[in-house]
């Protein structure tokens, strides 16, 4: 038999970055693999070969050192594929391919959640993508984003909170699009203020930009989202069909 890490320590963590040319497999946890034809598979391996998902099921562990494996000991946890995809279910994406399984082919995206907090798959499912800090681990293209309740790469800056500003002063101002139609004001507070048609104050509400994307929450509940781009004389933002430039950079 291989040697095996226990769950998801430092020691884990250290062996599968140091064999990272090497195929990582997850022992002896239960699998909801999330595929019509599989199905969920308790004291399964999970076989990750590059990004791809290589083999699930009982027993691959065997042959685990013949491959020269890194073999983490998934016992006691539940794993699942880090994205959901309803089409793979309805038949209208092909099998195997994509995200949204554990199937052999698809892209190596995991979740692994204690037993604890995944007696079934509606909770386990619950748990995955509503209380992250309670994941073991988290693999995007069989690589670990996440690994004991760390976050390993990603946001340089905290995740965006509702009761968190998030201003770029560089973009504050009056945005009007190109058929001077739609103004959109973003203030310095966090709010921005839409004429629409000469109407004002169509719209209204709160805003959040995070590098070149901009969250807008309604004071009428609705979410909605734009992007910011160079076009070689200025910044330009992208909304909702509408491409708009600062006011003081026309």
């Amino acid at each position: 038999m291989p040697n095996t890490f226990p769950t998801f320590t430092a020691a884990g963590l250290a062996a599968v970055r140091a064999g990272a040319d090497r195929p990582l497999l997850l022992t002896n946890a239960t699998v909801h693999t999330l595929d019509p034809l599989i199905g969920t598979m308790p004291g399964a391996d999970v076989l990750i070969g590059g990004a791809l998902i290589v083999g699930v099921g009982p027993g691959i562990v065997t042959a685990a050192e013949d491959d020269g494996a890194v073999v983490i000991d998934a016992t006691g946890t539940t794993v699942l594929p880090a994205c959901l995809d309803a089409t793979v279910t309805l038949g209208t994406a092909a099998r195997g391919t994509g995200s949204g399984t554990l199937a052999p082919g698809a892209d190596a995206g995991v979740i692994v959640v204690p037993d604890e907090h995944a007696p079934d798959l509606a909770t386990a499912l619950h748990t995955a993508f509503t209380q992250p800090e309670l994941l073991l681990a988290v693999l995007q293209q069989g690589r670990p984003v996440h690994w004991a309740g760390r976050l390993l790469t990603g946001a340089a800056t905290a995740p965006l909170q509702p009761d968190r500003l998030a201003v770029d002063p560089g973009r504050v101002g009056v945005w009007i699009d190109t058929d001077d139609f739609l103004h959109q004001d973003l203030t310095a507070d966090g709010r921005y203020d839409e004429t629409r048609g000469g109407r004002p104050h169509a719209f209204t509400g709160r805003y959040w930009i995070d590098g070149e994307r901009i969250d807008y929450l309604d004071d009428l509940g609705f979410w909605a989202f734009g992007r910011f781009s160079h076009d070689g004389t200025d910044d330009a933002l992208h909304h909702a069909g509408y491409t708009m430039h600062r006011k003081d950079a026309r």
